[in-house]
């Protein structure tokens, strides 16, 4: 399988990344194609095919990947649409795409698919949702097999989309507020930065593995460690006089208007 990635920024690098750590394709089937230099001189390095022409990236790829700003979308394939054949898949990887823009901005290409995942696709920890605009059984599971090996993939309905980037990819950065601020109650309490914001950050990991591990909902782990007049629920209840969880509410809604 050979796959292109148009536009390597930030999510688009994280996306090639994602692939080359996890050995989902060899180095010498994925090309990167993007305006960088510097991008496709680190790329290079590791054996990926670059190059500055689209058009050349999309030519003979099996799955095309389009992670550019939302504003450049409808240029790019504009530019690859007469090479795109029906065996191809191209991905959407750009935030208030929808599935009616690539099936008027995509020639013979027969599955389409729009896909929201989150930075951490670099190191195969990433919560995707991807939206099958119209796709075959069997490349819908070749889409999701390439998600699934750098992270989770969610597939759902495009109403879901904006929510889902959200929670998820709006999300991540999100949960580094949290880390930040936690990291700076840390130093307040007496710890060096750098500690601190180590332990908050192993705290989450060992907060997540245990709902994974134990399939609990929040709540149910909360009170494992809560006892009745103990240090922790003095602090939860202070945190949510303060509005917490409406403060994360309202800033979820906030995220899809």
């Amino acid at each position: 399988m050979k796959i292109a990635i148009i536009g390597a920024g930030a999510m688009g690098g994280s996306i090639v990344e994602g692939i080359l750590s996890g050995n989902l394709v060899p180095s010498g089937n994925l090309v990167v194609s993007d305006p960088s230099q510097a991008i496709l001189d680190r790329f290079s390095k590791r054996g990926v095919r670059v190059t500055s022409d689209n058009r050349e990236a999309a030519s003979g790829a099996d799955i095309v990947m389009v992670v550019v700003k939302p504003w450049l979308v409808e240029d790019v394939l504009g530019s690859i649409r007469d090479l795109l054949i029906p065996s191809q898949i191209l991905v959407s990887v750009a935030a208030g795409i929808t599935g009616e823009n690539l099936q008027n901005w995509t020639g013979a290409v027969s599955s389409l698919f729009l896909a929201i995942p989150n930075i951490a696709i670099a190191q195969q920890a990433s919560m995707t949702f991807l939206t099958p605009v119209k796709a075959t059984e069997e490349d819908k599971a070749k889409v999701v097999d390439i998600f699934n090996g750098m992270g989770k993939t969610l597939i759902c309905d495009e109403l879901h989309l904006k929510a889902g980037m959200a929670l998820a990819s709006c999300g991540i950065a999100y949960a580094f507020r949290y880390i930040r601020a936690a990291s700076e109650g840390g130093v307040e309490l007496g710890f060096k930065a750098k500690e601190a914001q180590e332990i908050v950050a192993q705290t989450m990991l060992g907060a997540v593995k245990l709902l994974e591990a134990e399939g609990l909902h929040p709540e149910e782990a909360i009170d494992r460690v809560t006892t009745p007049g103990g240090v922790t629920i003095k602090g939860l209840n202070a945190m949510e006089r303060e509005g917490f969880t409406n403060a994360v509410i309202e800033g979820l809604k906030a995220s899809v208007k």
